[in-house]
């Protein structure tokens, strides 16, 4: 448990225009049974915007939005899951320098799809550190494109959409208060996305295209479907109970859910029904129409909730986070009360 405040001064979230997951199937790109166990509606999709760039659109919304000036920035923290654009390159400099302008200290977390949730607990503890240290900017973006990632199959049961996402946090103020921040791994699963294949020399030494299935069909082989299953919900139950514990609230306190993209069947097993959750008080009607976002599915929906009118002052919000290797973070944030933006 960090120690301290912490406070969410913004939220913002950059997405490009949406295309139909039924013109997908229409034209092969999406098996029709991915459309079915996912229901998915439509994804976002990049005509070219560069995830790094994504990310620094929304990042300069959420510091618009928190009259954030260069000065009151003490780090910078930009989460991703696929390629970025270079390689041996630092997008975090490059948000740092588009949307912010200052000099403090700006470095990237690779978690691949708990990234954003990994920084955002970071963060509290960097601004915790110091007293002199007053907020920090944490960021998303991803672009998930051809020629190494088929969003539609590279991993069946997920439907991948582009975009970029921002919260800017702080000690002192904000609209919300981050009541806990908690993170559990299980370092005994990194397997699944690696599979029996070898360490590559360069990236895509194996596969010309992202294959998560292929890799996790290796793992389920090698160790066992029931032990795998029971130890990914041990770390999620574990990382839940710590976070309501935190925050001092148990599961029926929380008004809103804020779920990571996944399909559908996806969802019912490892949220709706493990934990009886009513996908109305969810971010899934939106999110079926969004994509996985990869490191910014927690941020787009809260920013979703609040931009939509769905969260008020006394309203309690779980945020969940979850990503290979494995790892899963929740978060827990009390709406204090409406932020001036929301209706501009």
């Amino acid at each position: 448990m960090n120690g301290g405040e912490l406070y969410i001064r913004a939220t913002g979230t950059w997405l490009p225009p949406v295309e139909r997951v039924a013109d997908a199937v229409a034209d092969g790109r999406c098996d029709a049974a991915v459309a079915r166990s996912t229901r998915m509606e439509s994804v976002t999709v990049s005509a070219g915007e560069p995830a790094p760039e994504m990310a620094a659109r929304a990042a300069r919304t959420a510091l618009e939005r928190a009259a954030a000036e260069p000065g009151d920035i003490d780090l910078v923290l930009h989460a991703s899951f696929y390629y970025q654009g270079f390689d041996l390159w630092a997008p975090a400099s490059y948000v740092q320098r588009t949307a912010v302008g200052n000099q403090c200290p700006a470095l990237e977390v690779r978690q691949v799809s708990n990234g954003g949730m990994a920084a955002l607990d970071l963060a509290w503890a960097y601004l915790a550190a110091d007293p002199a240290r007053i907020a920090a900017l944490v960021t998303t973006g991803d672009r998930f494109c051809p020629p190494g990632f088929d969003r539609w199959r590279s991993d069946p049961g997920t439907v991948y959409g582009d975009g970029g996402t921002a919260l800017v946090v702080s000690r002192h103020s904000g609209f919300a208060r981050v009541r806990s921040v908690a993170t559990v791994s299980a370092p005994d699963l990194e397997g699944m996305h690696r599979g029996d294949d070898p360490f590559g020399p360069a990236p895509f030494s194996h596969r010309d295209v992202v294959d998560l299935e292929a890799h996790k069909r290796d793992f389920l082989a090698r160790h066992g479907v029931a032990p795998t299953v029971a130890r990914v919900a041990a770390a999620q139950e574990s990382v839940v109970k710590q976070a309501l514990a935190d925050a001092g609230l148990g599961l029926a306190d929380i008004d809103r859910f804020v779920l990571p993209h996944l399909g559908h069947r996806r969802l019912h097993v490892a949220y709706f029904a493990k934990f009886g959750i009513d996908p109305a008080r969810s971010t899934w009607s939106w999110s079926r129409t969004i994509g996985h976002l990869g490191a910014g599915d927690p941020f787009a929906g809260l920013d979703h909730l609040i931009t939509a009118g769905a969260l008020g002052p006394g309203d309690t919000c779980l945020l969940f986070g979850v990503g290979a290797g494995f790892s899963w973070s929740c978060a827990v944030v009390e709406i204090l009360n409406t932020p001036s933006w929301r209706d501009r």
